[in-house]
């Protein structure tokens, strides 16, 4: 569903799964100060939104997901995952319960496959799932303290109404300004950042969307392995690239080792230009790759920030005799 706000003066249409909405509205650069100073609002309507009704839904989602949400308090927005038998992630989404019905968002073209899921996973709950797209809209507002570091907090706003919203919350500021403050906090984006193998404990979703001290769930032993025994096999990375080619690296290009011997060693997620950094992108590479080695990233040289400690896991360390 293409977004109203996308005739705003000076739109300018995202692409690929993000065409529903605006990039910018003239300038991402201001519109990335205007957020960073806690002002604006971002559109992402084009979030699809699963809605989840009847009184065995937060026991129901908390047995299902990694998330502990048996006693989430109305209002209180929250992430959670679902994961395949082997630990890897097949679903995130973020939602808030009303003390009635809880209301999530999805990446574009996923609330399908997310439906599909729960309804197979029903038995003889009380619950009904259905798809809310068509009735509300996700929208993003950065903390108004201006801390760029700060997550920010979503809102569902009824879809008819999002043209009154943003003429009350302006100004409007696009997609890329968004995605240069995502990638800069280090959060991932699934299907993006992510790939069919990725475990939560890659991309720094330990804590933030998985909650290590609660039931059983499917995928929890790998959980649990990878975190108290383990270390991921890879890890999530901020990549600073080299600005001298006006170019950013395609989504699932190859990061490479630079220099002699090169060789591959993972992949980039989402890119973007920061207004204080330039050029920087997420990328998945393997956990033993050294944080001080330079990098090629679709043949852009880049120098690595640590996301995720390569060191993460080994919690527990046997005593040897």
């Amino acid at each position: 569903m293409t977004s109203p706000l996308v005739d705003l003066p000076g739109a300018v249409t995202a692409a690929g799964v993000d065409a529903p909405v605006a990039a910018h509205y003239g300038s991402f650069n201001t519109e990335q100060r205007t957020l960073a100073r806690g002002e604006g609002f971002v559109d992402l309507s084009h979030r699809e939104v699963i809605r989840i009704a009847g009184p065995d839904r937060l026991r129901w989602l908390h047995d299902l997901t990694t998330q502990h949400l048996l006693e989430l308090p109305p209002g209180e927005w929250t992430t959670t995952l679902i994961l395949s038998p082997q630990g890897h992630v097949e679903h995130a989404f973020t939602g808030v319960d009303d003390g009635e019905v809880f209301l999530a968002h999805t990446e574009p073209g996923r609330v399908g496959p997310l439906i599909e899921f729960l309804d197979r996973m029903r038995f003889l709950n009380q619950v009904e799932v259905t798809d809310a797209s068509a009735d509300w809209a996700v929208t993003w507002r950065p903390d108004s303290s201006g801390a760029e570091a700060a997550p920010g907090r979503f809102d569902l706003v009824p879809r008819d109404r999002l043209v009154e919203y943003a003429g009350a919350l302006g100004p409007a500021c696009g997609l890329w300004a968004f995605e240069a403050l995502r990638i800069a906090r280090g959060e991932p984006r699934l299907g993006i950042d992510t790939d069919h193998r990725t475990i939560p404990n890659e991309v720094g979703w330990i804590g933030s969307a998985v909650h290590l001290d609660k039931g059983c769930y499917r995928g929890q032993e790998t959980v649990a392995r990878v975190h108290t025994l383990g270390r991921p096999p890879r890890r999530l990375v901020l990549l600073h690239l080299d600005g001298s080619e006006n170019r950013l690296p395609t989504p699932g290009a190859e990061v490479r080792t630079d220099g002699e011997g090169s060789r591959a060693v993972g992949f980039v997620g989402s890119a973007a230009r920061h207004h204080e950094w330039g050029p920087i992108a997420l990328a998945l590479i393997k956990r033993n790759v050294p944080v001080d080695e330079q990098l090629l990233a679709d043949g852009l040289p880049a120098a690595q920030q640590v996301i995720v400690d390569p060191e993460v896991g080994m919690h527990v360390r046997p005593k040897l005799r």
